[in-house]
């Protein structure tokens, strides 16, 4: 029962960050969320509530669904095409910041190497959502970014398997490279493979579900979307083969199927286009609640918080060293600029991965005292990489420039012209003024008052009749058909930003589509 309150609470909280976020849109949201983390933390009440931070959790009901969304998002043929780029980052960049940082913070500090060497491989993978977070308002280059993205869907499974090897020349002296090399082939490519392969199964089910001849088979189709993920995952690792990997390279062939199936059955289509945005969105922001949530409860930890400041040494070469090594990698390996390097170095920020990596290395044999210099220059590494990039972004990326008050005169004229259309109509009174009412509320013109008002007015009134109801249905289709048309007028003029208009025109084909479907029907 705790456990699950516990989880409850993870949940309400990271819905509440959601809607704190809405009150500060120049702060990302992802912010938002750290602090709402930190504040459930300083809480006793509710700190007792969330069980201590379990990485193997946390990787399957989070990090798990998040990669698969994220890889669902990814064109394929993009990632065939930066194969060889991918590679590169993901295995020789890993690799190079991980002997280079490794040694750099043996020799500054005075670490052990083989000490040192597992915290550069837990500092290694890098978060997409993290580095959408410093971006925040700004145009990030679309090659960098995707580059990052990029990076963010393979390197943890690098890490991983690099952590593993580090922890065992921590613990036995040697590093034993033939099986390493061996180990990280069979988990990278076993985990392609055996994702790639449950993921055709999957289409193959779904597919040949869409073209038999049922007629509730959505949400059965959708249930098995959500589910998959965490079967890959947990599947993939039984078999001592890449999870992650495995997760991702699923989510990306599951592009590919919605790229020719979308239309095949479309309600199933954008209802999973909507369930899918809005759990990924549920678990961003658990990512960062966690994250927050971990960082207060390291604070207040007596037992981690030692008095030697070493670890705070150490943070600042972690960050500092993956940064140059980073800079350096796409200056004179890939050949590009200094300000596509400048971008792509500052752009690897860390989140709840590398703290999960730190919770993993304990549980591979770390001692206490070595655990606790691992979580609090890991935790100062993380802090840095999200801070320095906000600021130096904010210096050298141009701003975001989206003019949300044209769309809503855009928005606000559609809706004159419909209710001037429907003023004119012969409708019975209480009819006409559903519709004007119904109108206006695309245009959030109606007060919590008049809300109220209508609410009141609905629950006593009796229940339209079957002509009223049809009324009301042909009012509204034509007050639609109105709306499209002044779309398309400012759309053919080309002289306003056509991505406003599109949402817009999304906006109504929705509420067209919601008068259309007879289990939209309340009256």
């Amino acid at each position: 029962m705790h456990e699950l309150s516990g989880w409850l609470l993870l949940i309400f909280a990271s819905i509440a960050a959601s809607i704190l976020a809405q009150f500060f849109p120049k702060i990302s949201e992802n912010y938002v969320s750290m602090a709402v983390g930190a504040i459930i933390a300083s809480i006793p009440f509710f700190n007792e509530m969330l069980p201590e931070f379990e990485p193997e959790v946390f990787m399957i009901t989070i990090i798990a669904p998040l990669l698969f969304f994220e890889g669902q998002a990814m064109n394929l043929n993009r990632v065939g095409h930066k194969l060889k780029t991918i590679l590169g980052i993901v295995v020789i960049l890993v690799v190079i910041s991980t002997v280079v940082t490794g040694f750099a913070l043996s020799y500054i500090t005075g670490v052990g190497l083989s000490l040192a060497l597992v915290m550069a491989a837990i500092s290694t993978p890098t978060d997409a959502t993290a580095t959408e977070s410093v971006s925040e308002g700004l145009q990030l280059p679309k090659s960098e970014k995707n580059m990052l993205k990029m990076e963010a869907l393979f390197n943890d499974a690098s890490g991983i398997i690099l952590l593993n090897a580090t922890v065992l020349f921590l613990l036995r002296g040697e590093i034993d490279y033939s099986s390493t090399i061996i180990n990280f082939l069979f988990a990278a490519i076993g985990g392609a493979l055996f994702g790639a392969i449950v993921a055709f199964i999957a289409i193959f089910f779904r597919q040949a579900l869409i073209r038999l001849p049922f007629d509730n088979a959505v949400n059965a189709q959708i249930m098995l979307a959500v589910a998959l993920p965490f079967i890959i995952y947990v599947l993939a690792e039984e078999i001592h083969v890449s999870g992650i990997i495995a997760v991702v390279c699923a989510g990306l062939l599951h592009n590919s199927e919605a790229q020719r199936s979308r239309f095949s059955d479309m309600q199933q289509f954008y209802l999973g286009n909507n369930i899918f945005s809005l759990v990924q969105e549920l678990l961003n922001n658990a990512v960062f609640l966690i994250l927050g949530l971990n960082f207060v409860r390291i604070v207040m930890d007596e037992d981690v918080t030692f008095s030697s400041w070493i670890w705070i040494t150490a943070g600042i070469v972690l960050y500092a060293l993956n940064l140059l090594v980073r800079y350096l990698y796409v200056l004179l390996i890939m050949k590009r600029s200094h300000r596509s390097a400048l971008i792509f170095s500052l752009g690897g920020v860390h989140g709840a991965v590398t703290l999960a990596l730190v919770f993993m290395a304990a549980s591979l044999g770390l001692s206490s005292n070595q655990f606790n210099l691992v979580i609090m220059s890991e935790s100062v590494m993380i802090i840095l990489s999200m801070l320095v990039p906000s600021i130096v972004f904010w210096f050298i990326l141009p701003k975001e420039e989206h003019d949300t008050g044209e769309k809503k005169k855009y928005r606000q004229e559609m809706v004159n012209r419909a209710i001037s259309e429907v003023k004119q109509m012969y409708l019975p009174e209480k009819v006409k003024q559903s519709v004007i009412y119904d109108l206006r509320d695309q245009n959030s013109e109606t007060s919590l008052r008049q809300f109220w008002q209508q609410w009141f007015y609905v629950s006593r009134r009796p229940a339209f009749s079957k002509v009223e109801r049809s009324l009301e249905q042909q009012a509204l289709l034509w007050s639609f058909y109105i709306e499209r048309e002044y779309l398309a007028e400012l759309l053919e003029a080309g002289e306003v930003d056509s991505t406003d208009l599109y949402d817009l025109y999304n906006e109504v084909a929705l509420a067209e589509a919601m008068v259309l479907d007879p289990k939209n029907s309340f009256h």
